[in-house]
């Protein structure tokens, strides 16, 4: 997974790092599509970070307090939010992990299949990290066994496991090959389990996933799933490819927690959608946050975020934005807000509109009686095109485009039900569900 914060404080930094796929018969890029992601990997090349092509940031300050970016640069420009001076006092990092997690190797964290058969896999026992986005599925090191497994057994130490595999079948060539693994401390204190699957049909349909659970002996308790999948739209009959994470975690020794779900969506005309929502508590102290993005492949732009944040004493603050781009023409608005715990509230709204030729229209005001309403000759400058898109997912999805469904028999035509197959979209509820554990 990429990296990002091991702890729990109210200093955030996020890194969200895209990565999806290429088909055979559904999908049909075409020779444009494929020039495309030629042209995109000579412009990768020679960075010295290839997956920084595709990386969205954002740093925030100790003080948790958000504010209005800096007008004319869009999400996936800006790694320079700034924040307003009302501080809060910053909260310790919480490590959220058992010490030794702290320099377990990518090969023990990504037990390899390759492991002789009688030995047992090793426990993971740490929470993953908060603010990563979607990983790519390489790192997921998704290597489900071809053959049927069933084997537990006993540590020196007292702790057990467990390695199963299988292969469920069901209707219109369903298939689905999965792998499960997992283990506990001998008191019980630490239990870990860690599920893969992918699964096709003959609708073209194809599938990869994981899931992971857990609890360690100081009491933090986690659950995520990553999924990604390739199928045919109904309606304008392309391919598209979605892929979703979502993670939360529990402390066991703090009223602490968080929760994220992040989602992209690419179609093979171009259109891409992408989204997060996030939650986390530390003591007296909660936030939230979403942001999504939507490209419609024919040069329209929307991207917009908003943020808030609250202490029990009753102290709130917030900033929110969006962007409407066609063309060289649109706007810009957003509020950037506080309320104190006697209920006095400030606020600062702000707005641009852009004509396209070279004239802007900014204007604003704040609760303390500040305003401006003026016109200024500036240049708009605005992504009509998303940094990481279908031409690279295409790219980066091998292993999901290489799943083989079943063989279909001669005659034998598949349902055609695409509306079923879809994942459902994201709900917008503001609160993460119960820890699992």
């Amino acid at each position: 997974m990429a990296a990002g914060s091991t702890g729990f404080a109210t200093q955030l930094d996020f890194r969200l790092e895209f990565a999806l796929p290429r088909s055979g018969t559904t999908l049909e890029l075409g020779d444009r599509a494929r020039a495309r992601a030629r042209r995109r990997a000579v412009r990768v090349d020679g960075r010295g970070d290839p997956a920084g092509a595709g990386r969205i940031g954002c740093c925030c300050s100790d003080s948790a307090v958000p504010a209005r970016r800096t007008a004319g640069k869009g999400p996936e420009k800006s790694d320079d939010w700034r924040f307003e001076s009302m501080k809060i006092a910053p909260t310790p990092a919480m490590p959220f992990a058992s010490p030794q997690s702290h320099f377990v190797s990518k090969q023990e964290r990504f037990y390899p299949r390759c492991t002789p058969r009688n030995s047992g896999p090793q426990s993971r026992d740490s929470p993953p990290k908060r603010d990563t986005g979607i990983a790519n599925e390489k790192d997921w090191g998704i290597n489900l066994l071809n053959e049927n497994v069933n084997e537990t057994g006993t540590n020196e130490d007292g702790s057990t496991w467990y390695r199963e595999s299988g292969e469920d079948l069901g209707d219109n060539g369903y298939r689905c090959r999965w792998a499960r693994m997992g283990g506990r401390s001998h008191d019980g204190s630490s239990e870990w389990k860690e599920t893969w699957w992918e699964k096709s049909d003959w609708s073209g349909y194809k599938e990869l996933g994981v899931e992971k659970s857990g609890k360690n002996a100081e009491g933090d308790s986690w659950w995520e799933t990553w999924n990604e999948v390739l199928y045919q739209d109904e309606w304008s009959n392309l391919a598209r490819i979605e892929r979703s994470a979502q993670k939360q975690a529990k402390s066991g020794t703090e009223n602490a927690g968080w929760f994220e779900k992040w989602w992209e969506k690419y179609d093979a005309k171009g259109w891409t959608e992408k989204g997060a929502q996030k939650y986390g508590r530390l003591n007296e102290q909660s936030w939230w946050e979403k942001w999504g993005e939507n490209f419609d492949g024919r040069g329209s732009v929307l991207k917009w975020t908003d943020k808030w944040a609250e202490t029990e004493l009753g102290t709130k603050w917030g900033d929110k934005w969006e962007d409407k781009f066609f063309a060289g023409i649109g706007s810009r608005q957003g509020e950037t807000w506080h309320v104190s715990p006697t209920g006095e509230r400030w606020s600062r709204t702000w707005g641009e509109e852009h004509f396209g030729n070279g004239k802007v229209h900014k204007y604003g005001k704040s609760t303390t009686g500040e305003s401006w309403d003026i016109i200024v000759d500036e240049e708009t400058y605005y992504e009509a095109e998303p940094h990481y898109g279908w031409a690279d997912v295409v790219g980066d999805s091998t292993q999901l485009l290489s799943i083989k469904p079943r063989d279909r028999p001669p005659g034998v035509y598949p349902n055609l039900d695409f509306g079923s197959a879809a994942s459902p979209p994201p709900d917008d509820s503001e609160e993460p569900p119960a820890a699992p554990l």
